[in-house]
């Protein structure tokens, strides 16, 4: 996961660099991104179905061939379509990747899956931390084209290599938590399709993840036109650029998030714990476009946005398993995941509405308000379904015992 992370989390470092070469808009060149994403996330339910069936050494070693590809083709590319065809490669390597992983971590940890999904989600979102300064500094030295050469080869070799050390657990090492809400019913995708619970999930999914996917690639372009971007931040101990600190710090922050929210959501519910770091996302959102203009605003409140933001990715599949169990969770979650797909198309989107009105507050704060929305349906909403829901699939089990034990269905 950490060797995946620099495909999504390092794009914005490049973006300025490929628009001075050649010319391009930014609205162009981030079609590239919005292409990566939409790949990885629209093409989970088919990777989970492929999960199932050759397992997880086999889809991670897959996986990471296709993300070295993927910058070893943009380090070539002279053209908007050779870096489309990149990030068409890269969707399908972070994809691979990212949904072996992260159902593997649902099906091992039941008592703790938050927390293990958290750690695991973690590794993405906090994995280029340690690289970006040597992005950075390679980007600045030798070119854009040479960094993604060298750091594609790199990244696709770790990933393969570390892809031999992993197995889904046994059939006798599956087991349900004595102490958290979950389903005993193994659900179908037909099957959770066909409920209520799950079409909340996307949408509040969508809600949320919009207003991330939209930092993430648009940091940069932001800092540049909020004027932070340049301004050199003395911590007295070492002088560094605002945007390179601030992509550093938010990937930290990106990182902590997943496990602790998850780890928070074990001991006091996904909802309540949805509730809270949605309300602090969205309130960082506004602070961020009221006050973002002052740099040491901008480096603080753009970790704040993203330690609210990258628990996102663990919640909704830690509830994901909670809600439909594990025995298809690799397909189930892969549709749920879309809605990293949906929230990507609102990515160019963001570019459109601050050149129509001249400013990213109002881009940021129709954001905030997403994210608040799905705070209020967190708490009034999902919480009495998610209770309705396992109650129903409760009586479905004891039903389905009783039939395979020959007995009577009970009233």
């Amino acid at each position: 996961m950490i060797a995946t992370a620099n495909i999504q989390y390092a794009w914005t470092l490049f973006v300025p660099e490929i628009e001075e070469t050649y010319g391009w808009s930014r609205a162009s060149i981030q079609v590239a991104f919005t292409l990566f994403v939409i790949v990885q996330t629209w093409l989970a339910p088919l990777e989970g179905y492929f999960i199932d069936k050759f397992g997880p050494r086999m889809m991670v070693a897959f996986g990471a061939v296709f993300i070295g590809l993927a910058w070893i083709i943009n380090s070539q590319a002279t053209t908007l379509a050779g870096f489309y065809v990149g990030a068409a490669v890269g969707g399908i390597g972070v994809g691979s990747i990212y949904a072996t992983c992260i159902n593997n971590a649902i099906k091992w940890f039941p008592d703790r899956r938050g927390l293990a999904v958290g750690l695991t989600a973690g590794g993405y979102g906090a994995g280029s931390a340690a690289t970006i300064l040597p992005i950075a500094a390679m980007i600045e030295s030798s070119g854009f084209q040479q960094t993604f050469l060298f750091f594609g080869i790199l990244q696709g070799s770790l990933a393969f290599v570390a892809a031999w050390f992993l197995r889904s657990p046994g059939s006798s090492e599956v087991r349900k938590s004595s102490k958290l809400m979950q389903t005993t019913h193994d659900y179908t995708l037909k099957e959770a399709l066909s409920t209520k619970l799950f079409w909340l999930m996307l949408v509040m999914f969508v809600l949320v993840v919009t207003g991330g996917m939209m930092a993430v690639a648009q940091l940069g372009v932001i800092a540049k036109d909020l004027g932070v971007k340049e301004f050199q931040v003395d911590l007295h101990f070492f002088v560094m650029a605002a945007l390179p600190l601030a992509l550093m710090l938010d990937r930290i922050m990106n990182g902590i998030s997943r496990p602790l929210f998850g780890w928070i959501s074990d001991h006091i519910g996904r909802e309540k714990t949805m509730v809270i770091a949605f309300t602090l996302e969205g309130c960082g959102i506004i602070a961020l476009g009221y006050f973002g203009s002052n740099p040491y605003a901008f480096l603080i409140l753009s970790g704040v946005v993203f330690l609210a933001w990258g628990e996102v990715y663990s919640l909704f599949s830690a509830l994901a398993g909670d809600a439909f169990g594990t025995r298809h969770i690799g397909k189930i979650y892969g549709v749920l995941y879309t809605a990293k797909g949906i929230g990507a198309l609102f990515v160019p989107v963001g570019n459109l509405m601050m050149e129509a009105t001249g400013t990213w507050s109002t881009v940021l704060y129709t954001v905030a308000i997403m994210d608040l929305t799905a705070a209020l349906l967190a708490i009034t909403v999902l919480r009495p379904v998610l209770r309705n829901h396992v109650t129903y699939s409760k009586s479905l089990y004891a039903k389905e015992s009783a039939v395979a034990q020959g007995g009577a269905l009970p009233a």
